[in-house]
């Protein structure tokens, strides 16, 4: 059921002037295609995270079923459904970063941060996450932090990343 007051009080005004200036990009009749952006923007707005009633937003906003939303916000791992921290760290351990001491990375950060891959600290500043590829195969091992890329990492390094993020 469409409620312009779930819309309007799940998706501010702000977000949903950049969704329908994203959605000039496809056909009218192709709203849809606008999903992956809707959902990029509903989770900045919403602390990082969906919930259901903020992709149930979504859904009716695109004239979507909610379950496509579900979906496309399941499958894809730039979406979180539960809140995650201040600072994501996506650790690459894909055959060239794993081949270069990934592994070590990783366990490195588990210990530090007294987490596991996608858990988050207690205090909310750190995710933890493992991912298979981030394009970076020429300066292995690497993580992404935010939209920043961080090469040829060693425990020393990701300790000074996070020491400056803490």
């Amino acid at each position: 059921m469409k409620t312009e007051t779930n819309k309007e009080s799940l998706l501010s005004m702000a977000a949903r002037k950049h969704i329908d200036e994203w959605l000039l990009r496809y056909p009218p009749e192709q709203k849809r295609s606008g999903v992956f952006e809707a959902l990029r923007v509903a989770q900045e707005e919403n602390g990082g995270s969906l919930t259901v009633p903020v992709m149930d937003a979504v859904a009716d906003y695109l004239d979507m079923s909610k379950i496509a939303v579900y979906e496309v916000a399941n499958f894809y791992s730039l979406y979180f459904l539960k809140p995650v921290g201040k600072h994501i760290i996506d650790i690459c351990t894909n055959i060239s970063c794993g081949l270069n001491g990934a592994d070590k990375i990783l366990a490195h950060c588990k210990k530090r941060l007294g987490i596991t891959t996608n858990e988050t600290t207690p205090d909310g500043k750190f995710t933890l996450k493992e991912v298979e590829c981030l394009g970076a195969c020429v300066a292995p091992p690497v993580c992404q932090i935010g939209k920043r890329y961080y090469e040829h990492l060693t425990p020393e390094k990701i300790d000074q990343i996070l020491d400056e993020l803490e």
